[in-house]
C-alpha cells in the first residue's frame, strides 16, 4: 500500500467524551514553532503545508496550546485549515505562561484561564473549542477554582470537553468532583511508561489518553536493538513501529506525533497501516 492510498483513518477512531469522534492517529503542533517552542517557525510556508497535508492524509485530531510560540501554533492552524472541515477536532491548552525560550511556568488563576480560552477562540477562529485542557495544575490555586472555571466555560458553550495534562490518577479523580474529564495528556512512549496507571484508569473510564513525546525510543532504536530489528522486518522506520505499538497498547490512545516536515509527517502517518502480532507487541513491551 502506498502513501497515496494510505490514510490515518486506518489507525481507527475514538470518540472524545462519547460524542466527538476523531481518527486516533493525530498531530501535535509544538514542533511548528521556533527553537525552545518560542517564536515563528524557520519555514512558515512548510508549516502550513504540513498542516494541510495532515488533513489530506486523514488526520482529524490536532493538539495545540496557547503557550506554543506563544500563540504561534494556534494562529498557524487557523491560517492553514480555516474554515475547518466538519470532522476536524482541535484541542488546545492553557495554564502555562511563557517568558522566554524553554521557560514554562504554571498559572491556574480562574481569570487567567478564562482570558486564555477567549484568546484561543479568537486565534483559532472557533466559536467553541472542542477540547480545552488544563496544561498544568497550579499548586498555588485550589483545584476547584481551576477546573471549576473550565466547567463554567463549558456551561457557557465556549468549550465542549475538558482535559488535564501531566496528572496522576488521584488528580483526575479530584478534578472529576468539579467537572467531567474527557481526556488526559501525559508523557508516555515505548521507552517511558511511568503513566501506566493513568492509562489503565483512562481505558477503564473511556477517557482519551493523549501521549506527548510519543516517538521517544531511546536505546531501543539503536542498530541491532529490538525496535530496529522489528522495523527492518516490517520494512518500516523505528518511529512507525513506536506509533504502531502505542496504537495497539490501548483503544483510548491518541498519539499526536509532531513534525515540521511534510516528509516526516508522511512517514508517521504510514504507521497507521502497521499491525503488530501479539508476539511482536510483547517483545517490544518487554524490551524496556
Amino acid at each position: 500500500m502506498t502513501a497515496s492510498t494510505l490514510t490515518a483513518t486506518q489507525s481507527g477512531t475514538f470518540s472524545i467524551g462519547g460524542d466527538t469522534p476523531v481518527v486516533r492517529l493525530g498531530y501535535g503542533t509544538m514542533q511548528l514553532t521556533g527553537e525552545g517552542v518560542w517564536g515563528d517557525p524557520k519555514d512558515p510556508d512548510e508549516a502550513v503545508r504540513v498542516l494541510q497535508r495532515a488533513v489530506e492524509r486523514g488526520v482529524t485530531f490536532f493538539d495545540t496550546a496557547d503557550s506554543y510560540g506563544p500563540v504561534v501554533a494556534e494562529q498557524l492552524l487557523r491560517k492553514a485549515l480555516h474554515p475547518y472541515q466538519d470532522d476536524v477536532v482541535i484541542a488546545t491548552k492553557a495554564g502555562l505562561t511563557r517568558s522566554g525560550p524553554g521557560i514554562w511556568k504554571p498559572v491556574g488563576r480562574p481569570e487567567y484561564l478564562r482570558q486564555q480560552a477567549e484568546l484561543s477562540l479568537r486565534n483559532l477562529g472557533l466559536e467553541q473549542i472542542p477540547l480545552f485542557q488544563l496544561h498544568r495544575i497550579d499548586a498555588q490555586v485550589p483545584l476547584a477554582d481551576q477546573v471549576g472555571e473550565l466547567a463554567l466555560l463549558q456551561q457557557e458553550g465556549k468549550i465542549k470537553h475538558i482535559g488535564l495534562s501531566e496528572v496522576s490518577v488521584e488528580d483526575v479523580k479530584a478534578a472529576a468532583e468539579f467537572a467531567t474529564i474527557a481526556s488526559v495528556q501525559n508523557l508516555y512512549n515505548l521507552a517511558h511508561r511511568d503513566a501506566e496507571d493513568l492509562l489503565n484508569y483512562a481505558e477503564q473510564n473511556s477517557i482519551a489518553f493523549i501521549p506527548w513525546f510519543p516517538l521517544a525510543t531511546g536505546k531501543l532504536a539503536a542498530p541491532g536493538g529490538p525496535l530496529d530489528t522489528l522495523a527492518k522486518k516490517h520494512n518500516a522506520s523505528p518511529s512507525q513501529l513506536a506509533l504502531a505499538w502505542l496504537l495497539r497498547r490501548s483503544p483510548v490512545m491518541l498519539p499526536i506525533p509532531g513534525t515540521s516536515s511534510v516528509a516526516h509527517l508522511d512517514d508517521n502517518i504510514d504507521a497507521a497501516a502497521l499491525t503488530l502480532t501479539d508476539e511482536e507487541f510483547a517483545e517490544l513491551e518487554a524490551a524496556v
